[in-house]
């Protein structure tokens, strides 16, 4: 899977969101993270560990954006704990891609919050493809 598949905004500057991005891209990396997990690797529960984390961070900042560019490193701290799951084998190289590609676009509270939706909808696709 390419790793440029995952585009936050058609145009930043207009605020305008990749308009496949909630729909076929989430549909896609659901797919392919629950493809690869097996039965061991990618369980819906530890991916919704860190779904829940983005989930904390948004709902403390919603109300304090202007917090948003002190919170941001502690945000992307998700990578090191991606890894971590990843060193543990609770997760695939798919899912850490996935993180990465999200986390490497965040760099304003609106990029965070397209990130928090874009999750929203893979962890719905991802339970639609995760039957088991």
């Amino acid at each position: 899977m390419e790793k440029k598949e995952i585009k936050f905004w058609l145009d930043k500057d207009k605020k305008l969101v990749n308009p496949d991005l909630f729909s076929e891209v989430a549909d896609k990396w659901a797919e392919k993270i629950n493809e690869m997990g097996g039965y061991r690797k990618n369980k819906p529960s530890q991916l919704r560990k860190f779904y829940d984390e983005v989930l904390l961070y948004y709902n403390h900042l919603k109300d304090n954006k202007d917090e948003f560019l002190r919170m941001l490193p502690y945000i992307k701290l998700l990578r090191a704990k991606v890894y971590y799951a990843l060193g543990r084998e609770y997760i695939t190289e798919e899912f850490k891609d996935f993180i990465e590609e999200c986390l490497k676009q965040i760099e304003t509270w609106e990029d965070f919050e397209v990130f928090k939706n874009f999750f929203e909808a893979f962890m719905g696709f991802y339970r639609f493809h995760n039957k088991g």
